[in-house]
């Protein structure tokens, strides 16, 4: 028997993957696996081949925030499984739609700030810090600030600096029809477009999450902020910055520390061919030993028994061991974006808008009100299927 599974790939979400050969061996079944790039390619692929009928997985990668707009290709798992008090009650609400539950939680997503301890003493208290710091030590070939320049890191940023800058972008029911032309969004996408030219990386427009996190470890840029999968890749062998950096909460803005969130999660679609099998599959992927496995790596895992375990296992004074404590602060100040299923379309059209006004192609004010419109349509679009 043969269960063929589309993942989601990158540094934070590959080592799992080597333990697909301890369920084959066990279950007797060959796993095929099909990975993606990245989260983006992910998405385009799922939306491409089950949206044209071609696909043929039995479980897939999604996430809680794009998982709505793919119900139509998912199967609930309620009657498959009790996840109960086994999760945090945070990433199984996110995981469920209209009550239900589509995915099962794989690890909560808040990012911290990682700055280098070789070049300052302290970190910043506040993004205004934080943008005068790093245009300071911008030098040559090395950064001040790294951060993603374009799909949904770049959104993710101004949303939170919008958040933090008093915005609510999202209203809680209804299509997700942006606020975007404030002033909370003018001064979060004037300080996006400050740290692009005073502090980051001129390829920043280019960037996505992996990029940026190997400006980082390369010894490039001073500052970054990442999410906690991340982690391991600092502390790896060839890591420029292993025992030159440390960790700190996000810098708050004039109205607080907003994170954006969210959570990884896997599904079963409903091409799957032998569900017992596939369960089965789900099952050891989200199970105890593999978010512990994840979580030694540095995920924030959804399970409440693998967090517990990975925490007790590392000294209390250690980098590892205060970001256990950071990990939980940042995770009361997340903000989530709203769950609808024209949101992804929403989120394209933010971030495409943002990217206009940081790479100068116009004002600030007109980027603003152009992408409001644009986010509008898209929130209201009708979807078939």
């Amino acid at each position: 028997m043969r269960l063929k599974v589309l993942l989601v790939g990158g540094p934070m979400y590959d080592p799992l993957y080597a333990r697909i050969g301890e369920f084959e061996e066990h279950a007797g079944v060959e796993v095929e696996r099909v990975l993606s790039r990245d989260h983006p390619d992910l998405n385009e692929r799922i939306s491409h081949e089950f949206g044209s009928g071609v696909a043929d997985y039995d479980l897939i990668s999604t996430h809680t925030k794009y998982a709505p707009s793919q119900k139509r290709w998912l199967t609930p798992l309620d009657g498959d499984l009790e996840a109960g008090r086994l999760f945090s009650d945070l990433t199984l609400a996110l995981a469920r739609i209209d009550g239900s539950l589509y995915s099962v939680p794989r690890n909560l997503d808040v990012k911290l700030l990682h700055y280098r301890t070789d070049l300052m003493d302290e970190p910043p208290a506040t993004w205004e810090e934080l943008l005068e710091t790093a245009a300071s030590l911008k030098s040559g070939d090395m950064h001040g600030f790294a951060f993603p320049g374009k799909e949904s890191g770049l959104f993710g940023h101004f949303f939170e600096l919008h958040a933090m800058h008093g915005g609510e972008m999202f209203d809680g029911e209804g299509p997700p029809v942006p606020r975007m032309n404030d002033e909370a969004s003018v001064a979060a996408l004037t300080l996006l477009k400050e740290l692009y030219e005073k502090a980051a990386p001129p390829e920043t427009p280019d960037w996505h999450y992996d990029e940026v996190a190997a400006c980082f470890r390369e010894g490039r840029a001073a500052m970054s902020t990442d999410w906690p999968g991340g982690f391991h890749v600092y502390e790896e062998e060839g890591s420029a910055v292993k025992g030159r950096y440390d960790l700190a909460p996000y810098p708050e803005g004039p109205s607080g520390r907003f994170i954006y969130g969210g959570c990884h999660s896997f599904a079963i679609p409903e091409t799957v061919r032998d569900r017992g099998l596939a369960v089965e599959l789900l099952r050891f992927l989200t199970s105890r030993e593999s978010q512990t496995f994840e979580a030694r790596l540095g995920t924030l895992p959804a399970r409440n028994d693998a967090l517990e375990e990975a925490r007790a296992e590392v000294p209390s004074g250690s980098l590892a061991g205060r970001r256990w404590g950071l990990l939980a602060e940042a995770k009361e100040a997340a903000i989530i974006p709203p769950k609808h299923p024209n949101y992804p379309a929403v989120e394209d059209a933010v971030w495409e808008g943002v990217r206009e006004a940081l790479i100068g192609n116009k004002t600030v004010e007109a980027a603003l009100a152009n992408t409001e419109e644009a986010a509008g349509r898209a929130a209201k679009m009708e979807r078939g299927g």
